[in-house]
């Protein structure tokens, strides 16, 4: 074979796997719609320090063509994905956990260290996420004077993030297809997800669970009893 032909085939090897396809999807990503005023959207794949960490992780886990569930989340917090560009992944497991040196501000987030814990006791993050693949109902962030702010606490960026969230539920559906996945979150979240599915269809079955951040802020006393929830449940979707 001649080395440009060789060449060739490691370039469209590289083409069909998952981490391509992922990478794609979040380089695309458009926020075309009016988030409302004084609403500053994050996005941290336009940022390059964030985009090589984005690279780096998705090339080290998805550079395969297998299955995976799908997992959805609220949006970025600006101490995770908001930074990393991986959901639920603060600078601090992306190295501890993910084995992924960054020169980033060493800050934790608390929906990341539940995570995190919870991989552990899954496998770790190799066996975690060959089964799995984390998002969010909306893959951008948002901020607020300064805060976090998700995607339903505002009535009008709700409304007008709907054709946003559809069109990337349907994109990443085309790179996992799936007929059940996990939402995180069991109240607004869950709520919101539910409604939606009802009128598209996307899912057969959606998984609630608790989120992180709710169990870190408020049940953190039981956090291993959440752990062991998770994990069963998760283990459990993945025997069937």
């Amino acid at each position: 074979m001649l080395p440009s032909a060789h060449a060739n085939t490691i370039q469209q090897q590289e083409t069909n796997t998952n981490a391509s396809a992922i990478l794609t999807f979040y380089r695309q990503l458009k926020p075309d719609f009016d988030a409302g005023p004084d609403i500053v959207t994050m996005n941290p794949f336009t940022d390059t320090s964030s985009w090589e960490l984005t690279t780096a992780f998705y090339r080290k886990y998805y550079s395969d063509e297998n299955p995976r569930t799908l997992i959805f989340g609220i949006n970025p917090g600006r101490f995770g994905g908001g930074v990393t560009g991986i959901p639920f992944t603060d600078p601090i497991r992306l190295e501890s956990a993910c084995g992924i040196p960054n020169s980033c501000k060493k800050q934790a987030e608390l929906s990341s260290q539940f995570i995190y814990t919870m991989i552990e006791a899954y496998g770790g993050a190799g066996e975690f996420y060959n089964n799995y693949f984390i998002t969010a109902l909306s893959p951008l962030g948002f901020t607020k004077s300064g805060k976090n702010l998700n995607y339903y606490d505002d009535k009008y960026l709700m409304a007008n993030i709907k054709s946003f969230i559809c069109d990337s539920i349907e994109k990443q559906l085309k790179i996992f297809p799936s007929e059940e996945c996990f939402c995180l979150g069991e109240g607004t979240n869950f709520k919101y997800f539910t409604r939606l599915n009802e009128e598209t269809k996307y899912f057969k079955n959606i998984i609630a669970l608790p989120h992180p951040r709710w169990i870190m802020q408020y049940r953190r006393k039981r956090m291993q009893e959440f752990i062991e929830l998770f994990v069963n449940k998760l283990k459990m979707k993945n025997a069937k």
